[in-house]
């Protein structure tokens, strides 16, 4: 009965509803200084290690006041049920099984909902996160810091083994996530980090709305984060289990950097639209132009000819719709010209970035050819955006001085 009774009490309820953070921890029980949350699936074998290395370096600096919550996505290898019957002997540790609902970012979020804790932070379950790096997290949080992220791009950070390939995967949504969201990523040396801890304080209340597994972008995206402090790891390679990361996770993450542009940026909307009318003219193109079913031309001068065309047909739409008014500012058909010579010498330079994307995806990474021209789209598709306007279209200093003239007249 004591037994039962043990493992009754480790089990969290899932939250249900909206994605939000409550300003308060849940009644039932006391409050803690940090709350790590640690999704899981298929990781019986790994967490009983993990919360053995958390316990030891935890409860000497924190003491009682801090929670282990495993969230798991009802692993078949049965992780939650492992958990619970680590939790008889490690009090400190609860379990959270979700059944309905997947998703390592969702997850998280159900666990700080649940969670009793002032500092709120996450860290993956298969042991490729240092536990140890906790400890510099926290000591960042007790500085003040809004958030602490591990990364692996500061002093004393790094990967292991990766292949070239990997690298190139990393660095590439690093650089996408970079040019379609600067204001973002830009505070941030390791934005695909899923290592970090935040301040209770500054998702309070925020409507956090996640797709895929990069859930600290959408927490400094939404967050009130002011201060963001770094600690280096090393990212450690997996002794057992499988990898989770798949080429589908990476267009999620494509998914998600776009919602949260266009949450913040209707303009770019529009800029995706047209852009996306492109990808239609230069996927036809390309399939028509290289495939060995069709007319079977090189990879690179189908691309160059299909990335031409479609750069032409977008200049059409973003100067009548995307930037028109900064269009209609600036009229005549000389105006209109040093637009399309501007944007046009922008996309190129992009397209030498995407020729070289494309290239290095296909003939080293082996991507499929179209899957790999989709993501090196994505990729300048922020460059031309943030280039475009600050080059091509300034409607805002256009349209301070078309009111100027207006209204001297």
């Amino acid at each position: 009965m004591g037994t039962s009774g043990a493992v009754t009490a480790a089990l969290v309820p899932t939250p249900t509803g909206p994605l939000v953070i409550p300003a308060a921890a849940p009644e039932g029980g006391p409050t803690v200084r940090l709350s790590l949350i640690i999704p899981s699936y298929n990781e019986s074998n790994n967490i009983p290690v993990l919360v053995a290395q958390l316990e030891g370096l935890l409860t000497p600096v924190l003491g009682e006041s801090y929670e282990l919550i495993v969230v798991d996505d009802d692993s078949p290898d049965r992780t939650w049920a492992v958990a619970q019957e680590l939790a008889q002997s490690h009090p400190r540790l609860r379990v959270m099984r979700r059944q309905g609902e997947r998703g390592l970012s969702t997850a998280v979020i159900r666990g700080w909902q649940a969670a009793r804790g002032e500092y709120l932070a996450v860290m993956d379950a298969d042991l490729q996160h240092p536990a140890e790096v906790n400890l510099k997290l926290l000591e960042e949080m007790e500085r003040g810091a809004s958030l602490a992220t591990a990364s692996r791009h500061v002093e004393g950070g790094g990967v292991s083994d990766w292949s070239m390939a990997r690298r190139i995967l990393s660095r590439g949504a690093q650089l996408l996530g970079l040019l379609i969201l600067p204001e973002v990523l830009g505070r941030l040396s390791d934005p695909m980090s899923g290592y970090f801890m935040v301040r209770r304080a500054a998702l309070a209340g925020k409507a956090l709305d996640p797709l895929g597994y990069k859930i600290l972008i959408e927490v400094v995206a939404r967050g009130d984060i002011r201060w963001i402090g770094e600690a280096g790891y090393v990212f450690r390679e997996r002794v057992t289990g499988e990898s989770k990361v798949t080429w589908r996770l990476y267009v999620q993450y494509f998914k998600h950097l776009l919602k949260l542009r266009m949450s913040i940026n209707s303009r770019f909307l529009r800029f995706c639209v047209v852009g996306g009318s492109g990808v239609f003219v230069d996927m036809g193109l390309l399939y028509l132009l290289s495939d060995p079913s069709m007319l079977g031309l090189g990879l690179t001068r189908s691309k160059a000819i299909a990335a031409e065309t479609a750069i032409i047909t977008n200049f059409i739409f973003n100067d009548l719709w995307t930037f028109g008014d900064a269009a209609r500012a600036q009229p005549g058909v000389r105006a209109r010209l040093r637009r399309f010579l501007g944007f046009n010498a922008i996309c190129l330079i992009g397209l030498g970035l995407n020729l070289i994307l494309l290239n290095l995806m296909f003939n080293l990474a082996h991507i499929n050819r179209y899957v790999a021209n989709l993501i090196a789209i994505g990729i300048v598709t922020g460059w031309n955006y943030w280039l475009n306007k600050k080059l091509n279209w300034t409607p805002l200093r256009v349209d301070t001085d078309a009111q100027k003239v207006s209204a001297r007249a």
